[in-house]
């Protein structure tokens, strides 16, 4: 499906295809109350997805992966707050 996503590396929104989000590429964490928040990364053919909680685009950041993160949501947040 396809997704808009905002790109830090090139400072715009995008539009990138994305598989389904499944537990095989998707990791999700609960007790997510603050809008900055990361309740999802999702691997993506070239790429790594975060969802922050609330209404905000997805960040995808090229070349990450969750693994290269060890699936860690506090990682996650200093890898978006790195590109901002």
């Amino acid at each position: 499906m396809e997704m808009t996503v905002y790109n830090p590396l090139k400072g715009r929104l995008e539009t990138i295809d994305v598989d389904d989000f499944t537990d095989k590429n998707t990791t999700w964490f609960d007790g997510c109350t603050d809008h900055n928040d990361i309740y999802m990364l999702t691997d993506t053919g070239c790429g790594l997805l975060i969802n922050e909680f609330g209404y905000s685009y997805p960040i995808w950041i090229a070349g990450k992966s969750r693994a290269a993160i060890d699936y860690n949501q506090q990682r996650a947040m200093e890898l978006v707050r790195m590109y901002e």
